[in-house]
């Protein structure tokens, strides 16, 4: 685990690199989709965090700012958009209908665990996330080697052009994707870099040390949960974060449009 490459940012504690052990496991090949949690909302009437406090987090561009509602003012890139919840993910008047095989977005921590349980899964340690991430691949920088666009080929949903403000779309996407997009690693996953970030089940703390070697669970405690894999507003210029070994965290209660998970399972 950790980088190689010595890019990684130090509040994030991506060094020194070690070595850990993980026990078999089954991962899904996709994030969660739309559709998939929509399943899971119509058989349990479950109610998500994001709509019980009544907004969530959304990109600058994806809205009109004079047709939606504001809870708070702006936080850089990011609108505090009233009514913008997981099945309307720009607030009122948008909708996932053309958007059911796209990662599922505005889920706390909390939700990701909830539909976990109901799938009979679980989130990911980040242990398991990078193992999996990296496909068998050794201090690679990506999921697919070194380069982040061999021999010309997008491989990943990240941000195009100048950030924030103009994505050039040459990967295809200036919002999430579909979860098959692009060729998957060799263990068959897919978008393990950019698309969403995926919540893991870990505690975050950067200076953790991994003492535990084997199946590593992460701190005990903590304020915020770990992410990983960037998402499509990663951009090299301020959040190189879609490298295989790169970190970041949120807090349980956090959702946003860019935020989403996968699950696995025990053997």
């Amino acid at each position: 685990m950790g980088d190689a490459f010595n890019e990684g940012f130090v509040q994030d504690g991506e060094q020194p690199v070690k070595q850990v052990e993980v026990s078999p496991f089954y991962m899904d090949p996709y994030a969660v989709t739309n559709k998939a949690f929509d399943a899971f909302i119509k058989e349990t009437n479950y109610v998500t965090e994001t709509e019980k406090y009544g907004w969530s987090f959304v990109f600058y561009q994806f809205v009109d700012i004079e047709k939606v509602e504001l809870i708070a003012p702006p936080q850089q890139w990011w609108l505090p958009v009233k009514d913008a919840y997981w099945y309307q993910p720009e607030g009122k008047g948008s909708s996932i209908e053309d958007r059911m095989d796209h990662p599922v977005t505005h889920v706390t921590w909390n939700d990701a665990v909830a539909y976990c349980n109901w799938a009979g899964k679980r989130l990911p340690t980040e242990a398991e996330w990078e193992y999996a991430a990296r496909g068998g691949l050794v201090k690679k920088r990506y999921a697919w080697g070194n380069e982040l666009t061999p021999n010309g080929e997008h491989r990943c949903n990240i941000w195009q052009g100048t950030f924030p403000t103009y994505n050039n779309k040459k990967d295809g996407f200036f919002g999430t994707a579909p979860v098959d997009s692009y060729p998957p690693n060799e263990y068959g996953l897919y978008n393990v870099s950019g698309n969403v970030w995926e919540w893991c089940a870990d505690w975050f703390d950067a200076t953790y040390d991994y003492s535990q070697t084997m199946d590593p669970k992460g701190p005990l405690s903590g304020q915020t949960r770990s992410i990983r894999g960037g998402s499509y507003l990663c951009h090299y210029s301020y959040c190189n974060r879609y490298r295989v070994a790169a970190r970041s965290s949120n807090t349980p209660d956090s959702s946003s449009g860019n935020l989403g998970f996968r699950c696995v399972a025990d053997v």
